[in-house]
């Protein structure tokens, strides 16, 4: 995409049509050099504007200097060129040299100006040469593609690229039992049932669909805390319901990039912390590829006695029986080598580590009597303790009113003394 100004720059040099055609001209009995180019041209370039200007710009055979001439509120140098040559070129980005930025309905416009500033040569104190400021504009379309192939905003500032890359943000909450709110209280008692919903928020981005491809739980929040439980595991095979357990996915899902479980809620044995954290690895896929051994949602069913998906073919979760899905080999505690293979590039977000906790547990569901009959022998106490002190507020007030009555029975005689 080029556009030539030099005719626009010529009419406005002169003020005229008489010195923008190719034919000899004739002023006042002497001859004219006939131009063969255009005293200006400017190119449109997707990222830069190209600017030759002629040492003839003024077309009478006075030649103009480079170092007179420059582009921009910043005054940008054109290129080195030699004195041989008859053109000078400026080549700078659209965004430099001070260029102004317009957004009209129909068109970006960058707008500049060429600035010719004659300065005296050697010690002399004339000018051959005017002064001179040539605006220049580049137009480019709003909409609409003048070419076959894609459109390459280059002009976008690579931090908005990483921006626009980097909107992904998982979460991990807990729930309610209807699944409607976050959980109010992180309390729980052992035998609750703790319901966790993953959420992956992808802005403008193309659907994507979410996956919990690891958890542990631990006492503390760090990652490679000791002791540690194992809830996922296997790209996305729910273990804890393989155990004395009802952990599950929720199917079907509210959404791709959602995705509901429930875990019995547990306590490190010989561990005196009341506290649980659940650490998950999450990722995420295009939400219209086929769910496979690596990216799947598996529970089990002791009914059955057999794994299924929340999506997909029962197949890709037979791998769960042996833990062979993914890499052979793989350790099932994968919670110190997340990070090496979550992001090949600092720009890549398809996967994050995300904490939830701390769940703390109040104690047995069976010891519920137990701290009832506690909590009546409490009552039953306080209320002795009470009854107690008003007998003994009781029989001060009587004795008091009885000393009273006593001494109000036997008058106490003041003897009188009359003055003479």
């Amino acid at each position: 995409m080029a556009v030539s100004y030099g005719f626009f720059t010529c009419l406005l040099l002169w003020g005229g049509m008489e010195l923008c055609y190719t034919q000899p001209l004739w002023q006042g009995g002497v001859h004219r050099p006939v131009r063969s180019k255009p005293p200006l041209v400017v190119e449109c370039l997707e990222a830069q504007m190209v600017v030759t200007v002629s040492k003839d710009f003024f077309g009478t055979g006075k030649l103009i200097r480079a170092a007179d001439l420059t582009l921009g509120p910043e005054g940008c140098e054109p290129l080195v060129s030699t004195d041989m040559e008859d053109m000078v070129r400026f080549e700078v980005g659209l965004h430099e040299c001070g260029n102004n930025v317009q957004v009209t309905k129909d068109a970006l416009v960058y707008s500049t100006f060429l600035l010719h500033k004659p300065r005296p040569v050697g010690n002399l104190s004339i000018l051959r040469t005017n002064f001179a400021e040539v605006p220049i504009e580049c137009r480019f379309p709003r909409s609409g593609n003048v070419s076959s192939q894609a459109i390459l905003p280059t002009w976008v500032p690579f931090k908005t690229t990483v921006f626009s890359e980097e909107k992904l943000v998982f979460s991990l909450h807990l729930m309610e039992e209807n699944w409607s709110t976050k959980k109010r209280s992180p309390t729980f008692q052992l035998g609750d049932i703790a319901h966790l919903q993953a959420e992956v928020h992808t802005g403008s981005h193309v659907p994507l669909r979410l996956f919990v491809d690891h958890c542990v739980a631990t006492p503390t929040p760090g990652r490679n805390a000791s002791p540690y439980h194992t809830i996922v595991d296997f790209n996305g095979c729910l273990v804890d319901g393989l155990y004395d357990a009802s952990s599950a996915f929720r199917a079907p899902r509210p959404g791709p990039e959602t995705l509901q479980f429930t875990v019995d809620v547990f306590h490190f044995a010989n561990d005196s912390r009341n506290t649980v954290y659940i650490t998950c690895h999450l990722k995420v896929t295009p939400a219209d590829r086929v769910p496979d051994q690596l990216n799947k949602a598996c529970s089990f069913s002791k009914s059955s006695n057999s794994w299924s998906p929340v999506e997909g073919t029962a197949d890709i979760c037979q791998c769960c029986e042996n833990g062979s899905c993914g890499i052979p080999g793989r350790s099932r505690r994968l919670v110190g080598q997340w990070h090496k293979s979550s992001r090949s590039r600092r720009h890549v977000t398809e996967a994050a580590d995300v904490t939830v906790g701390p769940l703390i547990f109040l104690g047995k569901a069976s010891d519920h009597g137990m701290e009832g009959l506690t909590s009546s022998l409490t009552s039953v106490m306080l209320g002795l303790g009470l009854a107690m002190m008003v007998s003994l507020t009781l029989a001060a007030v009587v004795l008091g009113v009885a000393r009273r009555r006593q001494a109000a029975s036997h008058p106490v005689m003041c003897p009188v003394y009359a003055s003479q």
